[in-house]
């Protein structure tokens, strides 16, 4: 089965998602991490889609991103979604040197909610509530990439096709989360809400 999307109630089928690392200073400082001094960039792959959020391990953590739809080499749409990454895992493979896709490109490690077209990317923000309490908040104004750079730079060396998307990186806040939890995100174009997800844990899949 393909992973897919849905964008003004039609399905699509992204190729890929490229997705940024460390591009909140706050998340950055929260795992203990380097500034990085050039823009760290990793893959999804389209079997990591998913509509569903999925309880995966004890193991995962749920990353909250604001993330675009390509069309014509351009911004399309926006949607919230959902970098679920496998942390200790992900610790083990970096102290080694070695890549991530063990802990990040997983069968349902991309959850996104429905993409809504967009003009305006700069000033977009999110909130996301785990069970009614405030968990994360992100804003284009505090991204050290924003997202026409980030367009730009993966542009540079990658083709994006119509239907990839680009994650644009998580805020602090990112923590694990159980079966039977209630995620609720909302997104905003400057204090106006925009778009309402709401996703229900379900067990392992």
């Amino acid at each position: 089965m393909k992973g897919s999307v849905i964008f003004e109630g039609q399905e699509l089928f992204p190729s890929k998602v490229v997705c940024v690392g460390r591009n909140y200073k706050e998340h950055i400082d929260e795992l203990k991490n380097e500034i990085p001094s050039s823009m760290v960039l990793f893959l999804k792959p389209n079997s990591s889609i998913s509509k569903e959020l999925y309880y995966i391990s004890e193991d995962c953590h749920y990353e909250c991103e604001i993330s675009f739809l390509i069309k014509n080499g351009k911004i399309a749409a926006v949607a919230l979604g959902l970098d679920l990454t496998k942390r200790d895992l992900q610790k083990a493979l970096k102290t080694k040197g070695l890549p991530w896709e063990r802990a990040k490109a997983f069968d349902n490690a991309a959850v996104f909610g429905e993409f809504i077209a967009i003009d305006e990317v700069d000033t977009l923000n999110f909130e996301l509530f785990i069970n009614g309490e405030l968990k994360q908040k992100g804003f284009t104004e505090e991204m050290i990439y924003k997202p026409l750079e980030i367009l730009k730079e993966i542009s540079s060396f990658m083709s994006l096709v119509d239907n990839d998307i680009v994650m644009s990186g998580t805020p602090s806040g990112v923590g694990r989360y159980k079966e039977g939890d209630t995620f609720h995100a909302k997104l905003f174009q400057k204090e106006k809400l925009i778009k309402e997800y709401i996703w229900s844990v379900k067990g392992e899949k």
